[in-house]
C-alpha cells in the first residue's frame, strides 16, 4: 500500500493476540532488550554519577568546567543511542527534541544553548531512571521467561540430567523423577508462555511511553513540528499544483492553436472560396460549403472535448452524481456508481473528486485489464471519501510525474490525501480523503 501523505509516529504497535504476538519480531526484540537492558542502565548510572561528581568537585580548579561540558555532550549522545534502541527494540520512532544550535564555531555559544534546552535535562532524568527501570524490567522478564522455559522443557531437563525436580504450583508441590511424570508441566509452560508474551508487551508499552515522554519532543514542540511539516507539504503540493496548472494552460493553448483554430481557419477559407464561386460555379460552391459545415462540426467536437477536460458543465449544473455517472457511461468497463452526499460540497472538492474518478477510469481502460469497476463517493464526518475499485491485474503505483501522483498533488492542495492499494494480481483500490466542511 502506498500513502501520499506525511504522518506522525505512533506508539508501540505490537499485537495483543497471543498467536500474533508469538509471530511478531518486535515482541521477541523487546524480550531480548529487556534481558540486557540492566547493563545499559548500570553503565549510565555509574558513568553519570562518577562523571558529574568528579567534574563538580573540580569546578573550583577550573578543570571541572570543560569536564561538565563534556558530560553534557556525552549524556546527549547516550540519549541519541537510547532513541535508536527504542526504535530497534520497540518499533517506536522518538523524534529528536533538541533546539537548533546556533551557526558558527563558537563552542561556548553552543554549550549555552544546550544547557538552556529542557530536552537536555529530560535526557539526564531518563538516563538516571534507566537503572531502576531496567532492574524491574529485567527481573520481570528473566523470572517470567525462566519459569516458562523450565516448565516447557521440564521433561527434557529431567531426562537429560536424570535427576528429580520439585514442581511447585502455588500451595501444591510435588516431586518428578522421570520424563513422563514431568509431562503435565508442559501445559503449564504453555500458559506461562502466553502470560510472558503479555508481560513483555506491557513492559514494552510502558518503556516506549516513558521514552517518548522524556526523550521525545514536548506537546508544543510536536505540534509545532507537525504544523511545519504540514506547511511544507502544502507548499510543495501547491507548487506542484501551480506547475501542473501551467502545463495544462500550455496544453490548452497548443490544442487550440493546432486543433480547433486550424479547423476554423480552414472553414473560413472554404466559405471564402465558396462565396467567390457562388455565381460562376454553384456546384463547387455547394461542395465547399458542405466541407466547411463538416469542419465546423469537427471544431465544435474538439472544443467540447477540450472544455470537458477543463471543467465539465454538467458538474457545475447537476453535481458529482450526474458528472460521475456520465464518466461511468463512457467507460470501457461496466462501472457501478454510488454517490451518497447529503449536500453538495464546495466547488474545489467537487472538481478534485471528479478528476480523480476520471483519471482512475482512464487508467483502468489503459492498463488494468479489468472487467468491472466501482466508484463510491460518500461523506464520512468532515471528509468526502472518493474510492475507485477495479478487479484488474493490479500493480498501480504513484510514480513521480505520473497521473496518480498528479491526483495526490491535487488532493494535497486542500490538505487531502490519496492512498493507492494495488497488489500484483489486484484488486486495485484508489481512495482519496478530501477535507470538507458544510
Amino acid at each position: 500500500m502506498g500513502e501520499l501523505r506525511g504522518g506522525g509516529a505512533s506508539i508501540v504497535e505490537l499485537p495483543w493476540r497471543p498467536v500474533a504476538m508469538a509471530r511478531s519480531w518486535l515482541v521477541w526484540r523487546s524480550a531480548a532488550y529487556q534481558a540486557v537492558s540492566l547493563g545499559f542502565g548500570l553503565v549510565w548510572l555509574i558513568g553519570l554519577t562518577v562523571g558529574l561528581a568528579l567534574s563538580s568537585a573540580l569546578v573550583i580548579l577550573w578543570v571541572g568546567i570543560p569536564m561538565l561540558a563534556t558530560m553534557v555532550v556525552l549524556w546527549r549522545l547516550a540519549a541519541v543511542l537510547e532513541r535508536t534502541l527504542a526504535r530497534l527494540a520497540f518499533g517506536v520512532d522518538v523524534p529528536t527534541p533538541y533546539r537548533p544550535l546556533p551557526p558558527g564555531r563558537n563552542p561556548l555559544t553552543k554549550l549555552k544553548v544546550m544547557a538552556a534546552d529542557p530536552a537536555t535535562w529530560k535526557d539526564l532524568l531518563y538516563l538516571y531512571l534507566r537503572f531502576p527501570l531496567s532492574l524491574v524490567e529485567s527481573a520481570a522478564a528473566i523470572a517470567m521467561w525462566a519459569a516458562t522455559g523450565t516448565f516447557l522443557f521440564l521433561p527434557l531437563i529431567v531426562g537429560f540430567t536424570r535427576e528429580g525436580a520439585e514442581i511447585s504450583l502455588g500451595l501444591v508441590s510435588f516431586w518428578v523423577d522421570n520424563p513422563l511424570g514431568a509431562l503435565p508441566a508442559v501445559p503449564v509452560g504453555l500458559a506461562l508462555l502466553v502470560l510472558s508474551l503479555y508481560v513483555t508487551r506491557a513492559i514494552a508499552t510502558g518503556h516506549a511511553l516513558l521514552a517518548q515522554v522524556l526523550l521525545g519532543p514536548s506537546a508544543s514542540q510536536a505540534e509545532n513540528r507537525e504544523l511545519r511539516a504540514r506547511t511544507e507539504r502544502l507548499q510543495a503540493s501547491r507548487a506542484r499544483g501551480v506547475d501542473a496548472a501551467e502545463f495544462e494552460r500550455r496544453r490548452i493553448e497548443r490544442d487550440l492553436h493546432d486543433g480547433a483554430q486550424q479547423r476554423l481557419l480552414a472553414v473560413a477559407m472554404d466559405i471564402g472560396r465558396a462565396r467567390a464561386k457562388l455565381d460562376a460555379d454553384p456546384e463547387g460552391a455547394r461542395a465547399l460549403i458542405e466541407q466547411a459545415h463538416a469542419g465546423t462540426k469537427e471544431a465544435i467536437t474538439e472544443l467540447r472535448d477540450l472544455a470537458r477536460g477543463i471543467y465539465p458543465a454538467i458538474l457545475t449544473d447537476r453535481g458529482l452524481d450526474a458528472a460521475i455517472s456520465g464518466l461511468a457511461g463512457r467507460a470501457s468497463v461496466p462501472v457501478e456508481v454510488t454517490v451518497d452526499l447529503p449536500e453538495r460540497p464546495p466547488a474545489a472538492v467537487e472538481s478534485i473528486a471528479y478528476f480523480i474518478v476520471a483519471e482512475c477510469l482512464a487508467n483502468i481502460a489503459k492498463y488494468a485489464r479489468a472487467t468491472r469497476a466501482t466508484v463510491r463517493v460518500a461523506r464520512e464526518d468532515a471528509w468526502v471519501v472518493v474510492e475507485v475499485t477495479d478487479n484488474g491485474v493490479g500493480g498501480a503505483a504513484a510514480h513521480p510525474g505520473g497521473g496518480l501522483a498528479g491526483l495526490a498533488d491535487r488532493a494535497a492542495t486542500i490538505d487531502g490525501m490519496l492512498i493507492v492499494d494495488s497488489p500484483p494480481g489486484g484488486p486495485t483500490v484508489v481512495r482519496a480523503d478530501l477535507p470538507c466542511t458544510w
